[in-house]
């Protein structure tokens, strides 16, 4: 009797072992989203990552399309119904860390994430000092695409509108966008970025445009607009006879289908201020991010931290560029020859060396700089306009842009 009681309990005890080995970070279900572009693709990734790793078989995953545009602000507006993880756009992570929607990275993931994705990546996803999310790509900037039947030099802005005008061909470039406006203010070694404390509130401005760097960036903008190959945009489905254009790699297909055997890019080019200098055009870099929701399932919160940090991995980085064209943040899947075959992301990758990582800027600042740009469009601002005039308008930009950190 003895012994077949220890029986019955010895099978009761492999039973429960094997339930708790295979189990042993419970039950439950993990929501993701993603851009639709790349669903298919992370249901894909996603059960591969689950057939590696039985330990996680208790929990559901499901992909939902959801694209880094939306995903901010449904988030913000209710983070318990959100995901548990999501892709999202650099600009947006302040807001997301003060509406308590993003956890901090693992401890046993940081040292992964900062040393093998590229600097400007790690500092998009950090607010205060703390790392807040997994970066996912490089790929979210704007370099020249050419026409090179048209355009001899890509490297100097001069020449670029002396073939246009010459050949009777249009140039477009944003200036009346904060993202595009910065090329010529940060070239010059302007100052536009603000700080936030670790709830991704702003606390400080760094502003420098009313200065005689601003003012020489502000007279290049307004020499561009009165060329007449100037096109204000940079919609390359929208230009019409283009041959250069500014824009990003999200249009790379387009641009191919517009200049056809002529294709051609390059990183943006240099111009001579008004002051006789030489400065090569900078502006923003930008990024897509992986967020993890703050769970109170502390073993859930591990596996979310666990599959976040496998589709952000250097290998599944390279297998999405290869599937759906997304420039990788990881420094090992930058450097496949598929990657460095790409020539938008080539160009791309050498523009993202001269310019400044996108932080977190007010809502505000982007209709502020609209602004800016429509008052030189519309010629409120001229070649005509005094520097006093010039500067005045500056320092109004200026003030109300450190007003929005007070």
């Amino acid at each position: 009797m003895k012994k077949k009681l220890f029986a019955i309990l010895l099978v009761v005890a492999m039973v429960f072992s094997l339930t708790g080995c295979g189990n042993k970070y419970g039950t439950g279900e993990v929501k993701i989203w993603v851009a639709d572009a790349v669903v298919d693709f992370t249901n894909q990734q996603v059960a591969d990552f689950m057939a590696a790793n039985p330990d996680y078989a208790g929990y559901t995953v499901t992909v939902e399309p959801v694209g880094e545009g939306d995903a901010a602000g449904n988030m913000i507006t209710d983070v318990q119904g959100g995901a548990d993880i999501y892709a999202f756009a650099q600009d947006q992570i302040a807001r997301l860390v003060s509406a308590g929607a993003l956890e901090v990275v693992a401890p046993e993931n940081e040292a992964t994430v900062k040393s093998e994705n590229d600097a400007g990546s790690v500092a998009a996803a950090t607010v205060g000092g703390t790392l807040y999310a997994y970066p996912l790509t490089s790929d979210n900037g704007y370099f020249l695409y050419y026409d090179k039947s048209v355009v001899t030099d890509p490297t100097s802005l001069e020449a670029i509108l002396a073939d246009c005008e010459a050949a009777g061909k249009n140039f477009y470039m944003e200036i009346n966008s904060g993202w595009y406006q910065t090329a010529f203010f940060f070239a010059t070694g302007c100052d536009l970025s603000y700080e936030t404390d670790d709830q991704g509130n702003f606390t400080k401005a760094n502003v420098t445009y009313a200065s005689p760097e601003g003012l020489v960036a502000l007279k290049e903008i307004i020499e561009l607009n009165a060329s007449p190959a100037f096109q204000n945009g940079s919609a390359a489905g929208e230009a019409t006879n283009c041959a250069a254009i500014v824009d990003g790699t999200w249009d790379s297909s387009t641009v191919k289908e517009l200049f056809g055997d002529n294709y051609a890019c390059a990183k943006l080019p240099s111009f001579t201020g008004a002051d006789g200098k030489t400065y090569q055009m900078s502006g923003f870099g930008g990024f897509k991010l992986l967020g993890v929701k703050p769970q109170e399932d502390e073993k859930k919160l591990a596996v979310c931290d666990a599959i976040a940090a496998y589709l952000a991995s250097g290998d599944v980085q390279l297998k999405r560029y290869n599937e759906v064209g997304w420039g990788p943040s990881n420094l090992q899947a930058q450097g496949s020859a598929d990657v460095k075959a790409d020539e938008a992301l080539a160009a791309l990758g050498e523009q993202l060396a001269y310019t400044i990582p996108q932080g977190q800027y007010p809502g505000d600042y982007w209709a502020l700089a609209t602004s800016l740009g429509d008052s030189i469009r519309n010629a409120e601002l001229s070649g005509s306009s005094s520097d006093d005039d010039l500067m005045a308008a500056l320092q109004s930009f200026q003030d109300t842009c450190i007003g929005y950190a007070q």
